[in-house]
């Protein structure tokens, strides 16, 4: 637009020079010509806002540039651009008052140079007008539109990155949690229960020390044994392995049968726990469902160790077409089952059943415990395997 403008500018002058040489108007049309310049190129300078100064510098504009067509009608046409610079500038209403001046005077000087009257002449100068104010609008209409979808846009984006961060939030809080209960189940089964076991052996140490030297040694030595395993299993916990047992290979029937010996080491004569295994898998079992059940089998027999009062457990793992069960039995005191989710107000102890019931859940599993007063318990879990691909046969042809 400020090219057309110069250009609309220098077309004008350079019409009014060769048009009428040597006239005596001449160099007040050529000043005139340099001040409106002059006067445009300064319009930038103050900026784009309706402030005073620049409403000021509008007026003086427009001043100069009807004294031009009032002295040569040829620069009517440069009042296109100063249409677009009004409609900038001024309010909607002010800004056509302002077009429709302009307008008039572009009529009135189309009409000074015509010969005699022209319909054109009359029509054409308030469509350019229409079409340049149209045009404008229509551009103003789209900048705003445009300014409106980039806030929204960006609105979107602050929504849609506020939502991340919340979401990365509850992630984080929610791996918290399971890693969390994941520890808590861990130390249970492995650190917890081996303290246990090592400060009753401690204690009776302690009780026959004195009546029965031999006896005492045993329980010392029996002690010590859980306490090298107890620290094997620190060390895998820290560094996230398998359980130590089943890191020594054999898979989970080996270490069922190594953890149903040394329970029975360790009970000496007190308690029997023996180990059976039904069934051949048809794949190996997952790493997870392996560790999860040998954990589940160290929390069942420590209870029975601790409050059964039982003379005789068993390990049974059975390896079925669809899921694996792994059966803990024993011949204790037993107790009446609560349903699952609910605890007795007495209860002080009692993590290891919540524990297991969350293990075998995590695995999409179900735990089944059946005990009554003096007629022993048995705990059952069963874990969903996922089904073997279907082999086809090779045809023999």
């Amino acid at each position: 637009m400020h090219a057309a403008f110069f250009l609309l500018l220098g077309a004008s002058l350079t019409r009014f020079l060769m048009r009428h040489p040597g006239e005596a108007r001449t160099p007040w049309i050529i000043a005139l010509s340099i001040t409106l310049a002059v006067l445009y190129l300064l319009g930038p300078v103050l900026g784009s806002r309706p402030t005073p100064r620049r409403l000021v510098w509008l007026g003086v504009l427009v001043l100069v540039w009807m004294v031009l067509v009032v002295l040569a009608p040829s620069f009517a046409w440069c009042a296109v651009p100063l249409f677009y610079t009004g409609l900038r500038i001024l309010p909607p209403r002010a800004a056509l008052a302002l077009v429709a001046l302009l307008t008039a005077f572009v009529v009135a000087a189309q009409l000074r140079l015509a010969e005699g009257f022209d319909p054109n002449l009359v029509l054409a100068p308030p469509a350019v007008a229409a079409v340049a104010t149209a045009v404008f609008v229509h551009m103003q209409r789209q900048a705003v539109r445009q300014r409106e979808l980039a806030g929204r846009q960006r609105e979107l984006i602050d929504d849609l990155l506020r939502t991340r961060r919340e979401l990365a939030a509850t992630e984080r809080r929610e791996g918290t949690l399971a890693e969390r209960q994941r520890l808590s189940m861990e130390i249970h089964d492995t650190l917890a229960q081996g303290l246990s076991s090592q400060q009753m052996l401690l204690q009776a140490a302690d009780r026959t020390w004195t009546a029965d030297p031999d006896a005492a040694r045993r329980h010392v030595r029996t002690a010590t044994g859980i306490a090298e395993r107890n620290l094997a299993e620190a060390r895998r916990f820290v560094h996230d392995l398998a359980p130590a047992d089943l890191a020594e290979g054999g898979g989970l029937e080996a270490a069922l049968e190594a953890l149903a010996a040394r329970e029975s080491a360790q009970a000496e004569g007190a308690l029997t726990v023996h180990c059976h295994v039904e069934g051949t898998p048809g794949a190996p079992l997952p790493d997870r469902v392996q560790s999860a059940l040998l954990r589940i089998a160290q929390g069942a027999l420590a209870n029975v160790r601790e409050h059964s009062g039982a003379t005789a457990a068993g390990l049974t793992l059975t390896h079925l077409d669809d899921r694996v069960v792994l059966d803990v039995g024993d011949n204790g005191r037993g107790f009446a089952a609560e349903p699952e989710g609910v605890r007795s107000p007495d209860t002080v102890r009692g993590h290891g059943l919540p524990a297991i019931r969350a293990r075998v859940h995590q695995l999409g599993g179900t735990l089944t415990i059946e005990s009554a007063p003096g007629e022993g318990t048995v705990l059952s879990a069963a874990i969903p395997l996922a089904p073997a691909p279907l082999t086809v046969p090779e045809d023999p042809a």
